[in-house]
């Protein structure tokens, strides 16, 4: 959400910043609407005040003998009490008008964020690793992860396209993925672990600005709750509604825990293999902080992400997302690309964003820095660190070999019983 005190003092920068990201001017409409909501609130006010000076004035009235007047006055104020629930409901309307514009706007960017259109603008910061050498063409894992107990067949037989299932060796390394992702973070970068729903409500999927414009990415149960797009959901709204003791910062969360997206807007794309499921796992990583330590926590958060990365001896490099690319609700994001050898290409593995305060505005999450009156927003961060199965994928195409077997990563064998290979045919 947006600040609407910013939108009415400078509406150009505003409207400029929009413009960066491909949106089109809106602080007119915006301004326009909350000097209505604002004139109309002043109205209210007005003749509630007259209303109650006028019926202090009947009694003053009665006591006089003055029935005429107090008659007057009675009218009056009988026609204030019947003119206010129409001004109060129209302010509502109004009210409700204004913030659901401000909530379709996506986040402005921050200064350093690159301009541009599409991913093909995105620029690349950095790059880790050496690329892995074959004495045999690689293969794209969809080829011979089925043999390994990548069940694609059996997922589709279940659920439908974009479900699979995991058998016996192939499911122990993506569980030993997701486990060591959670150590390393709680371990070594002290994120606290939570074990949240992933069942949330309206309130929660709009404060996290899911909704309303990614509604049709998300799936809805019956009883009117959602299955979470990711953790950053139930993470991140567990401050909601709060004024948090600033020596409490910074909060930093993770979760390892189911996500599910219908994927609505991808129809056609990864549509073979393990990289695009409607279901899948992710170890999320959220951060609040002062506004003054976003930035560093920003890169922080990535560096976090990206030590996973390394330990599993995965190359890959760090993108940083033009304008245009950029998630709803970021700021600014890196994105780490995975090297893939079976597609000879870098694919998104972890996104990690800065929102700034805008999910906080929409949830209302605050604190009062030390000797203040008055309370600020916190800002919010959120991160994967990383995506499960894209983990898993790329450590199949990184690590295998000829015979169609796949080498296991010296940092996960310890979590994989002391198994160093994955074998065809082998449960």
């Amino acid at each position: 959400m947006h600040d609407i005190r910013f939108i009415r003092e400078h509406p150009d920068l505003f409207d400029r910043a929009l413009a960066r990201r491909g949106a089109p001017a809106a602080a007119q409409e915006i301004v326009a609407l909350d000097a209505k909501r604002r004139a109309l609130a002043t109205r209210m006010q007005e003749l509630q005040g007259r209303r109650n000076e006028a019926s202090k004035a009947i009694g003053q009235a009665m006591g006089k003998g003055d029935t005429d007047k107090a008659e007057a006055l009675k009218a009056e104020v009988a026609d204030i009490k019947q003119s206010l629930p129409a001004l109060e409901e129209e302010e509502r309307e109004l009210g409700q008008e204004l913030d659901d514009t401000l909530a379709r706007l996506p986040n402005i960017p921050a200064e350093d964020v690159p301009e541009g259109a599409d991913e093909s603008d995105n620029v690349e910061v950095t790059r880790w690793g050496t690329l892995p050498e074959f004495d045999f063409s690689p293969r794209e894992h969809a080829d011979f992860a089925p043999a390994l107990g990548m069940d694609f067949e059996t997922g589709t037989k279940i659920s439908g396209a974009r479900f699979t299932f995991l058998r016996g060796q192939m499911a122990r390394l993506h569980r030993a993925l997701g486990q060591f992702m959670l150590d390393h973070q709680t371990g070594r970068n002290g994120y606290t672990e939570c074990a949240p729903p992933v069942l949330v409500g309206d309130d929660a999927m709009y404060g996290t600005d899911k909704l309303p414009k990614f509604a049709e990415d998300s799936f809805r149960t019956t009883d009117r709750r959602w299955l979470i797009p990711t953790s950053e959901v139930s993470l991140t709204y567990s401050v909601a509604g709060e004024i948090i003791d600033e020596a409490s910062f910074p909060i930093r969360l993770t979760a390892l825990t189911l996500c599910f997206r219908s994927e609505a807007g991808s129809a056609g794309r990864d549509t073979r293999g393990f990289i695009r499921q409607h279901q899948f796992e992710k170890c999320e990583l959220v951060s609040i902080v002062r506004p003054e330590d976003s930035e560093a926590e920003h890169e922080r958060m990535t560096r976090c992400a990206e030590e996973v990365l390394e330990a599993l001896e995965l190359p890959y490099r760090k993108m940083l997302l033009c304008t245009g690319d950029m998630g709803f609700g970021a700021r600014k994001t890196y994105d780490l690309e995975v090297w893939l050898p079976g597609q000879g290409a870098y694919r998104e593995i972890s996104s990690c964003s800065s929102t700034g305060d805008f999910q906080a505005r929409r949830m209302n999450a605050r604190y009062r820095p030390e000797g203040a009156k008055k309370t600020e927003f916190v800002h919010t961060l959120n991160g994967s660190g990383l995506a499960v199965g894209r983990t898993l994928v790329a450590v199949l195409e990184n690590y295998q070999q000829k015979d169609g077997s796949v080498r296991v990563p010296e940092a996960l064998q310890s979590y994989m019983g002391g198994l160093e290979r994955l074998e065809p045919g082998k449960g």
